[in-house]
């Protein structure tokens, strides 16, 4: 295939995430970048405690800052463009990191394939993580890997993805022991003037840049370890068994793709000396699993970086595989691959927690033109989970916005809980002690909040009428998952395991739809609000937002 032919239709692809992808994944992809780069650029915006602790490097912010910096100088800094450009540059390194795996792969078209279907890819390419940019810096590095011959070409990309995310070290460790057992060049000479300059070079330029942004002399990757690993500080945030990257973590990334992954592991392990890559691949895999298994907070994307590895073990067999295949046995498994690459591509991308991203424009518009009787502009409450939502990058208007916070236990207090725990305990209790409730003017003028808090709040909300309804994602009753659950169970003569524990937050703080309700004005009156409070027999719940808010305006 023609390399330009190649490159155009990786290009394609990742540029169709772009505007495919609408859907919410994880809060970093927005707090972590997006965020801090809003105010870098503008002024105001909010940084998490991340970045007042110092573990978070400005090197990637800096790169959507300089963008941004751009955009205002040429009058061009709409919200629109702020949140389309930065994705559309991630795509492009994403696009440059898949055409790099085909020419390491030796341009065979299994791996222009495997690499160009993954659903976890096409999910993720295009957002703004350090993660997606770990990957893609892993990738090229590994295709400029010295797997024949000379070179330290690598060490660069690298070196900058060790330095932004301190845990690829972990997969960059038996890959550099790989390379200094069999370069003919001799080890010291290697690690003085190779390993330790190229890296002392990285290093040095990045603690030069966040010592200058943060205000004082950091090492952030030193900061990062510290924090999440030492402290275990993530934790706070969820924990799982050590073996969930192996039975869900890495399987759930790979997708169907595990298959043709495990197939390639087999044949590696039975005839390592016809696939001497994969062997070293497989290597790195396994101690970055074990490594990362040993931190109890664990999450898909930490082990994205690990599947440009895994698809090159897959389409090395695979690749061996298709010469001996029948034509009508290629046609299947590449039909079973992509198609079921593409439902959960589909639906992870346009259908499930879909809701932050279609509320953003609808606040934006409401942040730009909405004036209370006072001429004040829109002050915004967010009661969600903490970082439910995007924030200024996708508003871009600089008004007043409060969200329910979740710092870690920094300070180690005994009895530790966040403010997001504080309210969901007592919601209206908190509600009474934080939100003035008179004169009616010093309320939020906008809330916004998942449905499944509606009625435990519905005192709070008589203040209010609904705005808007936004379907985010299904959601399902515990006692329905259990049932069904009880039934597999007693059918297959196994004990049923409990969902009570697993969906207990999920039912609880979030819920199938977000709501919007903007504070009344002089002279309205709420009666639908008021009816849903004092009315015990029948749920506020029952009612369907477009029965309840007449196309015309009732309230005046």
């Amino acid at each position: 295939m023609r390399l330009l032919y190649v490159f155009g239709l990786i290009l394609a692809v990742r540029l169709a995430s772009v505007f495919v992808v609408k859907t919410y994944f994880v809060p970093d992809e927005y707090w972590q970048s997006l965020e801090v780069a809003h105010k870098l650029t503008f002024g105001y915006g909010y940084l998490t405690w991340e970045w007042v602790q110092g573990i978070r490097s400005y090197v990637y912010p800096l790169a959507i800052a300089a963008l941004y910096k751009l955009l205002a100088l040429l009058q061009l800094d709409s919200a629109q463009l702020l949140v389309l450009l930065p994705r559309l540059l991630q795509a492009l390194l994403t696009t440059y990191s898949d055409y790099r795996f085909y020419v390491w792969t030796g341009k065979r078209k299994w791996a222009l394939f495997l690499i160009l279907v993954p659903w976890f890819s096409f999910y993720t390419g295009s957002r703004t993580l350090a993660n997606t940019l770990e990957a893609s810096l892993i990738t090229i590095a590994l295709s400029y890997f010295p797997w024949h011959g000379e070179g330290t070409t690598y060490l660069w990309p690298a070196a900058i993805c060790c330095f932004l995310r301190p845990t690829a070290a972990i997969i960059w460790l038996p890959l550099a022991l790989y390379h200094l057992r069999k370069s003919r060049l001799s080890v010291l000479e290697l690690i003085l003037k190779r390993f330790f300059v190229i890296g002392l070079l990285v290093a040095g330029a990045g603690i030069a840049i966040d010592t200058y942004w943060h205000g004082q002399l950091i090492v952030t990757p030193w900061e990062f370890l510290k924090y999440n690993i030492f402290n275990n500080i993530g934790s706070f945030y969820g924990s799982h068994p050590w073996y969930w990257y192996f039975i869900s973590g890495l399987p759930t990334v790979l997708g169907i793709n595990t298959l043709p992954f495990i197939f390639g592991l087999v044949q590696t392990v039975r005839k390592s000396e016809k696939f001497p890559i994969s062997k070293q691949l497989l290597i790195a895999i396994l101690v970055s699993l074990l490594v990362l298994s040993t931190v109890e907070h664990k999450e898909l994307r930490f082990v994205s970086s690990l599947q440009p590895l895994c698809l090159y073990v897959a389409s090395d067999v695979l690749s061996r595989w298709s010469y001996n295949a029948s034509r009508t046995k290629l046609w299947l498994a590449a039909f079973f691959i992509l198609l079921l690459n593409a439902l959960p591509a589909w639906y992870f991308s346009t259908v499930h927690q879909k809701g932050p991203i279609e509320l953003m424009p609808k606040l934006r518009d409401i942040a730009h033109e909405y004036r209370d009787e006072r001429d004040h502009r829109a002050n915004i409450l967010f009661l969600m989970p903490c970082h439910s939502t995007p924030y200024y990058s996708h508003i871009h208007e600089n008004v007043t916005m409060r969200f329910l916070t979740c710092e870690p236990n920094l300070q180690q207090q005994e009895n530790f809980k966040d403010e997001a725990d504080r309210f969901y305990d007592a919601p209206m209790h908190w509600l009474r002690s934080h939100i003035p409730a008179h004169p009616r003017t010093s309320l939020p003028t906008h809330v916004v909040l998942f449905d499944s808090l509606r009625d435990k709040i519905s005192e709070f909300l008589t203040s209010y009428k609904l705005l808007h309804h936004i379907e985010h994602a299904e959601v399902n009753k515990l006692s329905d998952s259990q049932a069904l659950l009880n039934e597999w169970s007693s059918a297959l003569g196994t004990k049923p395991p409990n969902l009570t524990s697993l969906l207990q937050f999920v039912e609880s703080r979030i819920g199938k739809a977000i709501l919007v309700y903007q504070r009344l004005q002089s002279g309205e009156e709420n009666a639908f609000n008021r009816k849903d409070f004092q009315d015990t027999e029948q749920p506020a719940s029952a009612i369907e937002p477009e029965e309840a808010l007449p196309s015309q305006n009732l309230f005046n």
